[in-house]
């Protein structure tokens, strides 16, 4: 197919131009062609919670008033554990302690039957933080709250869904969740790596 055939020209493209330096103008004609060729990147997206004495700390986003685990978009070239936690500094001023991996997702968003946007969610957690964070940043207002608080605040279903996990479950949770372009939960697919485990010894 064409569009296969240009996809493999930008794989050459950006191999060769990341032997020097790519401008702002090579990554905007790459996202052209991107764009021409019908198809989508897979944003990558990491976030950890700190769970320290019962309490999680969480961040109120002010569009929604929704609740959230701090994070944000990868960078190139990090792994999941440095963007988690590269994220989680400069959005709180603190740095995480016994930092590990307890979800990774794949999100979907649905309009009319046809999938939209979709990325991919690395959620960590930790048992210790080192500053003290911030009390309000541009992305909304940090707080702390009880772990059994995850399950009434308002947020995401499938954050809900990942974060209950992550305080309380051993192992690695996977998933897929469908939500509307409101963020409506439409449906979501889980298995965990302890599933995994059980079966292997015949329970």
């Amino acid at each position: 197919m064409e569009s296969e055939a240009v996809m493999r020209n930008i794989g050459y493209i950006v191999i060769r131009f990341s032997l020097f330096c790519m401008t702002r103008q090579d990554m905007c004609i790459i996202e052209e062609v991107y764009n021409r060729c019908g198809v989508s990147r897979v944003q990558r997206i990491a976030n950890l919670l700190v769970m320290k004495n019962d309490q999680v700390l969480l961040l109120k986003k002010p569009r929604r008033g929704w609740y959230v685990a701090p994070g944000g978009k990868m960078e190139a070239g990090e792994s999941i554990y440095e963007a988690a936690v590269r994220e989680f500094t400069e959005e709180t001023n603190a740095k995480p302690l016994g930092t590990r991996v307890k979800g990774i997702y794949t999100m979907m968003i649905e309009d009319k039957g046809e999938t939209v946007d979709e990325w991919m969610l690395f959620t960590f957690i930790a048992d210790d933080l080192i500053g003290t964070p911030f009390v309000e940043t541009p992305e909304g207002v940090l707080e702390w709250h009880p772990v059994e608080s995850l399950a009434t605040l308002p947020m995401a279903e499938g954050d809900r869904t990942n974060l209950l996990y992550a305080v309380s479950q051993p192992g690695i949770q996977y998933g897929t969740f469908h939500y509307t372009k409101e963020f409506e939960l439409l449906k979501e697919t889980i298995q965990t790596s302890t599933e995994e485990v059980k079966h292997q010894h015949g329970q």
